[in-house]
């Protein structure tokens, strides 16, 4: 069941809350506003349901938060070092809003643009419920070349799996790095360092006190990055993450995506599994949270939810030994990321 509603206006434009409803009651709240996610209800071992993300009550806390609660990242998700890099032998400056480095797209990232809800519907063959919103990023944004047309498809289908189909075209070389940033948190409110975490990567990326990528890539093996078996989040040699994984990829099928992350809540018995094609994700423990009003009036804390940003790895623009996130003028940027909630008995 898909249901929409209108929710005022912003900067002239047109707001909406859209409820995604599957057979089993799985419920996903969705707003134009940042594309973002503002909740998703899924049952634990026993069939409660809770909210597992973090967020705000209404539209209006997404417009004044700061944390990119559930919102769509971009034009590049992550740091780029300096505030600078060079295309076709172009330097473009861009706005530095963290440091001498630009995140998550400079002043007004895609999490603080209103995106166009291009479609919501029911499909009663596939029982999918499915959302589209759309954003044209235009040439010189925040001074990255070339006009972006973008579209983001949700999906929530029968498997209590949430799909995000990402697709862009540029009329110019550009970088693109898209993402979701929302925040889990499978027992519904509180600490998640307990919150056991597998991540199905083998590298990561070492950083420097700005979380600027070094350029190395190295092996997670004897380090606090080594989630290659289960285990808790929390380590006690290091305050929280927000680190990025080389992930093993390899589609498993041809349909299916490879699995990049999977986590367990063992009081309640809700899991997560992400997959994605993309080539890296970051691990964040929302170390910077710490003050900001979230749902029912609380205070969001630091280390209250994980984030599995999958994207292209941190400053790629500027380190050509990773995946290349650029994309030529006319071709097509596909990508596509799903997370699965399930249970696990005692």
């Amino acid at each position: 069941m898909v249901k929409q509603e209108t929710a005022g206006f912003h900067d002239g434009y047109k707001l909406w809350v859209v409820t995604l409803t599957n057979s089993k009651g799985m419920e996903v709240k969705l707003t134009n506003y940042g594309g973002s996610i503002m909740s998703v209800k899924a049952p634990d071992r026993d069939g409660s349901f809770a909210d597992v993300v973090l967020g705000y009550d209404n539209v209006e806390g997404f417009i004044n938060g700061t944390s990119s609660q559930g919102a769509l990242i971009g034009r590049f998700a992550n740091r780029i070092s300096g505030g600078e890099f060079t295309l076709n032998g172009v330097k473009y400056s861009l706005f530095k809003n963290d440091g001498d480095n630009t995140l998550h797209g400079g002043s007004v990232g895609y999490n603080k643009r209103v995106w166009e809800l291009v479609a919501a519907e029911y499909d009663r063959n596939s029982g999918e419920n499915h959302v589209v919103f759309g954003y044209t990023s235009p040439d010189g944004e925040e001074n990255f070349p070339g006009t972006v047309a973008i579209t983001v498809e949700y999906v929530l289908d029968e498997k209590d799996t949430l799909t995000l189909i990402y697709d862009a075209e540029s009329d110019a070389d550009t970088v693109l790095n898209l993402t979701n940033h929302v925040y889990f948190n499978l027992k519904g409110e509180g600490d998640v360092m307990d919150t056991e975490m597998q991540i199905f990567a083998d590298k990561y990326t070492p950083v420097d006190e700005a979380l600027i990528p070094s350029g190395e890539i190295a092996d997670v093996k004897g380090t606090v990055f080594d989630f290659t078996e289960l285990r808790p989040i929390r380590n006690k040699d290091i305050d929280g993450y927000d680190h990025n994984f080389i992930l093993r990829g390899g589609k498993k099928g041809e349909d299916e995506l490879s699995v990049a992350a999977y986590a367990v809540e063992k009081t309640t018995g809700r899991t997560l599994t992400c997959r994605t094609d993309m080539p890296a994700m970051q691990l964040y423990t929302a170390n910077g949270l710490g003050g900001e009003i979230g749902k029912g009036g609380k205070v969001m804390e630091k280390q209250t939810a994980f984030c599995l940003e999958t994207q292209f790895c941190p400053d790629s623009p500027n380190k050509p030994q990773f995946a290349s996130c650029v994309l030529k003028a006319g071709k097509a940027y596909h990508h596509v990321t799903s997370y699965q909630f399930g249970v696990v008995e005692d």
